[in-house]
């Protein structure tokens, strides 16, 4: 006798996807809001933000980690949300782009968090010095130019997703093509820029656990 299968609909709801982006959201907006009030976005940044301000900088960078872990849970709830609607290409082009978003949002958090333990440990060696500088280039370079623009990739490929299969409204995926194409061309030059990516994910989280509520309130 076979045993019945239970089949976790829990995990697959749209509220899973929309409270893990919503987490995902906060946490990074806070990490990259506490970034910007010490940290200076230039490749040649002097690191003022060493001495009483790094804490900021320490907690931004204990939070990523957790964003990044809400992140892969909004893309895979998201994905099993697609269903048999799911496209290859587009799909391949979504799973890929947000791992290696994901990716190298840690390896630049962890740049910065080697500096930290590095002047923790030998103050007046590193302030100023090329390994300083070669290290604060590098986060720099892998944040405001490969990680941003492979976040446009992202929001390029789930809007198109949004837009076909009807998964959120169709105004989040305009959205997200003007957002894409502003961090395209701007991530590099505008600070801010950081803050478009987990904004739109904010919204269409949001959206999502508005529909959801709204499907559910006239059954209940």
């Amino acid at each position: 006798m076979s045993l019945p299968r239970h089949n976790p609909d829990g995990l697959k709801t749209p509220r899973a996807a929309a409270v893990a982006g919503i987490l995902f959201s906060v946490l990074l907006l806070l990490a990259v809001l506490l970034v910007l009030q010490t940290l200076r976005l230039h490749p040649r940044d002097p690191g003022e933000w060493l001495g009483a301000q790094s804490w900021k900088v320490a907690l931004a960078l204990n939070l990523i980690p957790f964003a990044g872990i809400a992140f892969l849970w909004f893309m895979g709830v998201l994905r099993d949300r697609m269903g048999a609607q799911e496209h290859k290409l587009f799909a391949t082009v979504f799973l890929g782009s947000g791992l290696l978003f994901v990716a190298m949002l840690f390896t630049a958090a962890a740049a910065i968090g080697a500096i930290l333990i590095t002047h923790a440990a030998l103050p007046r060696e590193l302030s100023g010095s090329v390994t300083f500088t070669l290290a604060r280039a590098f986060a720099y370079n892998l944040t405001s130019i490969y990680a941003m623009k492979v976040a446009s990739v992202f929001l390029l490929t789930a809007s198109t997703i949004v837009l076909r299969t009807g998964i959120t409204a169709r105004w989040t995926a305009m959205v997200g093509y003007a957002a894409a194409a502003f961090i395209l061309l701007g991530s590099h030059a505008v600070d801010w820029a950081f803050l478009v990516f987990p904004l739109w994910v904010l919204i269409v989280s949001g959206d999502i656990l508005l529909r959801e509520y709204g499907h559910a309130g006239p059954s209940s």
